[in-house]
């Protein structure tokens, strides 16, 4: 049956273009944009990451350490207050979208 791979390849896209969504929304309600962004490379400050398209594994790493207390160096504590508000499941969202990030 030819169909299968058709109907299998436009879930996924209809899943990945939701995720894509949440992923922009949390990015949003979350504040990320405020310092890094509309387009994760225009900062606030200059000393501020621009992080579109950065690795989704390296963002994830950095947001769960920040929100532990892992890493509190740099401007970190810049962060360490958003981050009590962003599940461990959000920072997924957010990194996987930040990471399309053209």
């Amino acid at each position: 049956m030819k169909l299968l791979p058709v109907v299998t390849a436009a879930l996924v896209a209809l899943v990945s273009s939701s995720a894509f969504a949440d992923g922009a929304k949390l990015f949003a309600e979350k504040t990320c944009s405020a310092c890094h962004g509309k387009d994760g490379k225009k900062t606030l400050m200059p000393d501020y990451p621009k992080i579109a398209g950065q690795n989704v594994k390296y963002i994830e790493k950095q947001m769960a350490d920040i929100k532990s207390g892992a890493r509190a160096n740099g401007n970190a504590a810049a962060m360490k207050g958003v981050m009590v508000i962003v599940s461990d499941a959000e920072i997924k969202e957010i990194a996987d979208f930040v990471s399309k990030m053209k």
